[in-house]
């Protein structure tokens, strides 16, 4: 069996930080037990959003998906990562204990989502109006199925109502005081590539102001002026995916974020773009309408906004220092 060096710790763990998260929040931190060829990944308490996330559900799915991409990048080095969740419950911060082993049989399928680690980004961009292949959609379910998870793309009333309800939270956003406090720590100025901030969402990554469309955009400005950000029309027909898990508990919403990252990466490498649509799962009462209404089940734990458009920029990440703990 190959060795586990510092050098690959480090690369592992650089791929898993590209994952998305709540505002960018970025709410990981992990620990490489070298001589076991253990990795944990932890919560970061300190990087919560407080009002948005109050039972730390997001910040749970952004771990999951930092995971995902931990998982994909083991494979595609050539080991297995073996995950267990919630190890320890005694720990509620110790999400996952990753063991990497000897690379196994039939795991090709999560080394070919690698090249997608370094090319996903959220696109705050306007989307084409073109419809996504029925193949496409159905790869992409499967995709969630494989991590314990659904994904279904509403239609007619059911779409309608998902807009309304997310039309409906961004008002409430636009006059909520903790929410523009979370929007408040999390924003800032900043350039593509510079060291002034390594989280959050920078101004250049807004994207343009709504000036039409009904694709349920979130406001990153929060209705302030933001010197030379546009505004453009989106889409009059979005396309949304909800991803929905039969329970709602620390380790459906892990699965939920291993999901979400892993029909990501394969969107990307079906040439579709992304981004999130949090805004009604950040109100309880809004939440729960969101389900699945032929059967009023399941729990509702992202909506995805997919279409053909303009990748986003890369947004900053947080240096290896602050992210990974090496022990021998």
């Amino acid at each position: 069996m190959q060795p586990l060096t510092r050098e690959t710790v480090t690369a592992l763990v650089h791929d898993a930080a590209a994952a998305p998260s709540l505002h960018n929040a970025q709410p990981w931190r992990f620990r490489c037990f070298l001589g076991s060829r253990i990795l944990h990944l932890r919560s970061d308490a300190e990087r919560a959003v407080p009002h948005s996330d109050p039972h730390g559900r997001a910040l749970h799915l952004g771990c999951g998906a930092a995971l995902m991409n931990l998982r994909v990048a083991a494979v595609q080095g050539g080991w297995h990562p073996g995950t267990t969740l919630l190890p320890d419950p005694r720990d509620t911060g110790l999400l996952a204990s990753v063991q990497l082993t000897a690379h196994g049989s039939g795991e090709g399928s999560l080394g070919a989502l690698y090249p997608a680690i370094p090319a996903r980004r959220t696109s705050r961009q306007p989307f084409e109006e073109t419809e996504i292949p029925n193949a496409v959609r159905a790869a992409l379910a499967d995709a969630a199925r494989d991590e314990g998870a659904s994904l279904t793309f509403p239609t007619g009333w059911h779409l309608q109502e998902v807009l309304e309800l997310s039309q409906e939270a961004e008002a409430r956003n636009l006059t909520d005081h903790g929410v523009s406090g979370d929007l408040q720590r999390w924003t800032h100025g900043g350039v593509p590539f510079s060291d002034t901030a390594a989280e959050g969402v920078p101004e250049y990554a807004f994207g343009p102001r709504k000036l039409g469309g009904k694709a349920p955009m979130r406001d990153f400005a929060g209705g302030r002026p933001v010197p030379g950000r546009g505004a453009a029309a989106f889409e009059h027909h979005p396309h949304l995916a909800l991803l929905s898990t039969a329970r709602d508990r620390p380790e459906d919403w892990l699965r939920a974020g291993q999901a979400m990252e892993r029909v990501l990466l394969l969107a990307t490498l079906k040439g579709l773009s992304s981004s999130f649509v949090t805004q009604a799962l950040e109100w309880p009462d809004l939440r729960w309408p969101l389900r699945d209404p032929t059967t009023g089940t399941g729990y509702v734990q992202m909506v995805l906004r997919l279409g053909y458009g303009p990748p986003g920029p890369a947004t900053p990440r947080r240096p290896m220092r602050d992210v990974l703990d090496i022990e021998s």
